[in-house]
């Protein structure tokens, strides 16, 4: 079975990550008294790995695959989090990398297939925490810390 295999099927993938992500919210209480620093350092290489793999991570720690089908959106060349810049190609190919298909494409595609997050693809992901890079996404998640506003960002609706 090759990455292919596993990459195109965004649903068996969906199933996976449900399944981690309810493991990690029974175990955050375990998580807490243990110390989230200590957690990070046990599941910080398995989980880069894992993700590298299979979606090439560029670990930002703020994961939202589940909400991207599948894709990550760091690797778009522009960093777009929240859907396609003006430039995809009309062959579905990204601007900045005309060999690479645009990430929001593919994302698109693949939220199809998912019945359980594919309706995430719509949310307004925040702006990336630059301070997150390189830290358990997982981690993150169970502490709360990934869904904070970057310091210095003013949300648009607050822009005079």
């Amino acid at each position: 079975m090759g990455l292919d295999f596993l990459r195109n099927r965004p649903h068996l993938i969906e199933q996976v990550y449900a399944l981690a992500e309810k493991t990690a919210w029974s175990l955050n209480p375990l998580a807490k008294k243990i110390g989230y620093a200590r957690v990070e350092r046990l599941i910080k290489v398995p989980e880069d790995i894992a993700k590298e793999v299979f979606f090439d991570c560029q670990r930002c720690g703020q994961c939202v695959l589940h909400s991207t089908g599948m894709t990550c959106p760091m690797t778009c060349p522009k960093n777009l989090r929240n859907g396609p810049c003006g430039g995809v190609r009309a062959n579905g190919h990204c601007e900045v990398k005309p060999e690479m298909r645009c990430v929001w494409n593919v994302a698109y595609e693949r939220s199809l297939q998912m019945p359980v997050y594919g309706h995430e693809l719509i949310d307004i992901q925040p702006p990336v925490n630059r301070r997150l890079e390189d830290t358990s996404a997982w981690v993150n998640m169970l502490t709360g810390v990934d869904k904070e506003v970057p310091p210095g960002w003013i949300p648009i609706s607050e822009v005079k």
